[in-house]
């Protein structure tokens, strides 16, 4: 019986890793500096496609920001409560999400991005490119 109970444990456990595998959730998003947080973003994902949208902005001055350098629909929008990713959907690479768009609302440009859960679950690399160049940005799950 205690077997069983172990087993059964440690099914339970290797499933809820996985989950946390994935990108869906909160995350506090670290600026390129590794110490700035700047916000939150929640990801969530309907029929395999990920998107993610800013929920708090931790600069009180920021607090009112629109996004008066975006060029498309988000032009002059409120940065608070604004989709930055779109269109992500699981790779051929199993853990990581590509395909799709991350907003930098500073600049209102968009680059093409990937994210790729690490450390189980609890951080993720965020990566934008454009052409051969990228940057990368290291993300903090908070739920």
């Amino acid at each position: 019986m205690k077997k069983l109970f172990a087993a059964l444990s440690f099914v339970l456990a290797s499933g809820a890793a996985l989950a946390q595998a994935t990108p869906v959730g909160l995350w506090k998003t670290i600026d390129d500096d590794g110490k700035t947080e700047k916000s939150l973003v929640r990801i969530s994902e309907a029929g395999g496609v990920y998107s993610g949208k800013i929920e708090k902005i931790f600069d009180p001055a920021k607090q009112n920001s629109v996004c008066d350098k975006c060029s498309d629909e988000r032009k002059d929008k409120p940065v608070l409560g604004m989709t930055i990713l779109r269109n992500l959907r699981e790779g051929d690479d199993k853990g990581v999400w590509e395909g799709g768009e991350v907003l930098d609302p500073n600049n209102g440009k968009t680059y093409r991005t990937r994210l790729k859960p690490v450390d189980g679950g609890k951080r993720m690399e965020m990566r934008g490119y454009i052409g051969p160049f990228y940057r990368t940005q290291v993300w903090v799950r908070v739920e």
